[in-house]
């Protein structure tokens, strides 16, 4: 199949029916890897003429796109689909999305480098805040107006403005930005769902790795929403025990919201809470409280014991967390990065007043936690583009900049992946003072850098 190549995109559009029969007829790795040598910067399929598909049809074309990504680094993914279509994918593929999704090729041309006209004022809207934020930042980076609109209700408002916007993005995704998982943050504590009949299979379908490296970071509160369990056996009983008493050398609580024992022995409950384990009937409860959140969900240093020191892997893939540090905060701010000092120490910040932070983790080949440490005008600067307007709201400003962190955590994953290099993220945590971080940060030794955006500190500490 040829490929049209438009704006630096090459475009393939398949016919008829993919139902994985006939997916390699259509296309085939040498097609994509003809089109990447004529300097086409995004490869997609196109299924405007495409009537029926299913997930082993479109199985066929998301092998070559990663194989694609993995030999290109370059954008791949589908477009020209209706909501119907875009829906199904979503569906599909879940929290195994890897490519994009592009409403039209008209929409996927902004995100295409060699895209020539800049300065197109567009609304975007995506129902994930994580998603809307990366948005933001590429189109931004690519020269253009971002307007992001926060609830779907402000988006038909101002979508219903005729000819204010040059372009309206929706039901739009970018692969590889950022990091979806079965966890959401509020006030800085992670919330876990969980539903139905809770066995043995909870200690194998939960992702310990990711809870252990949200500890790690400095994540003190996790809550499991519990309004759909039934019923729970003695299995899961030990499995959430174990959780709680390994949570306790970091000083951390469980809780759990909505659970009913009308089902469930009394005992169990009871077994729970000698464990440390918290039960609260409503959300609001908990999260309604703004002391008792902050009381539980504080910042302390654990035991030590699981920490390691900085190894030659993570000096030698330094370069990269600079980078996507670095180009991220340039293009947000408007400003030009200057590197201080490089250096091998434990993490030392000379003056804390008006600096807030932000961690998140990593983990797969190798593992370890990249630490923030922002003047606050640097930080509000860099969020304004994500919230909209300018604010003093530290509490805004605190989970705009959680999306801005996740973002580099993103572009982390993806650089790292470029070289063959597999990690997950872990959600970000935010500190409102840098006392806070440096009480998780103590005794443990990183690569601190110094860095300075128009003459405000800015300090990036890699550690594990």
């Amino acid at each position: 199949m040829r490929a049209l190549l438009k704006d630096g995109i090459g475009i393939f559009s398949p016919q008829g029916f993919l139902d994985g029969n006939n997916g390699s007829s259509f296309l085939s790795i040498e097609d994509i890897t003809a089109t990447t040598k004529i300097n086409a910067d995004m490869i997609l399929v196109s299924l405007k003429k495409v009537i029926f598909f299913n997930r082993n049809g479109l199985d066929v074309f998301a092998k070559m796109f990663a194989k694609v990504r993995e030999e290109q680094s370059i954008i791949v993914g589908f477009c020209d689909y209706d909501l119907k279509k875009y829906n199904a994918i979503r569906n599909f593929y879940k929290k195994d999305l890897n490519f994009s999704l592009f409403g039209s090729q008209d929409i996927a041309s902004l995100f295409a480098a060699s895209y020539k006209n800049k300065n197109q004022n567009v609304l975007l809207y995506n129902e994930d805040k994580s998603q809307r934020a990366a948005m933001a930042i590429e189109l931004h980076d690519g020269g253009h107006n971002p307007i992001i609109a926060q609830t779907e209700a402000e988006f038909k408002e101002k979508q219903s403005s005729l000819n204010a916007y040059d372009v309206v993005i929706e039901n739009t995704y970018l692969g590889q930005m950022g990091q979806n998982v079965a966890a959401r943050v509020t006030g800085n504590a992670i919330i876990y769902t969980v539903s139905s009949f809770l066995d043995a299979e909870i200690g194998n379908i939960f992702n310990i790795a990711y809870h252990n490296n949200s500890l790690n970071v400095g994540f003190r509160l996790f809550i499991f929403d519990a309004y759909k369990v039934v019923s729970m056996n003695i299995h899961a009983l030990n499995f959430f025990s174990r959780l709680a008493s390994a949570g306790a050398e970091y000083n951390a609580t469980i809780a759990f919201v909505g659970m009913t024992f009308d089902k469930i022995p009394q005992a169990f409950k009871e077994t729970m809470e000698d464990s440390g384990i918290m039960f609260f009937e409503q959300m609001e409860n908990i999260l309604g409280d703004k002391e008792l959140l902050e009381e539980l969900g504080a910042s302390s240093a654990d035991s030590g014991t699981n920490r390691r020191a900085i190894n030659k892997v993570t000096v030698t893939e330094l370069p990269r967390f600079i980078d996507a540090t670095v180009a991220t905060i340039e293009m947000m701010t408007n400003s030009k990065a200057v590197k201080n000092t490089v250096e091998i120490h434990q993490l030392e910040v000379q003056n804390t007043e008006n600096m807030i932070a932000s961690s998140i983790g990593y983990y797969g080949d190798m593992d370890g936690m990249l630490m923030l440490i922002f003047p606050k005008d640097i930080a509000k600067k860099a969020c304004q583009l994500l919230i909209g307007e300018e604010t003093d709201d530290m509490e805004l400003i605190l989970d705009t900049l959680g999306e801005l962190v996740n973002i580099v955590g993103g572009k982390v994953k993806t650089l790292l992946g470029d070289h063959k290099v597999n990690v997950n993220i872990t959600l970000p945590r935010t500190y409102p003072n840098v006392d806070a971080l440096l009480e998780i940060a103590q005794d443990r030794k990183g690569v601190q850098v110094d860095l300075s955006f128009d003459d405000d500190k800015f300090v990036f500490f890699l550690t594990r």
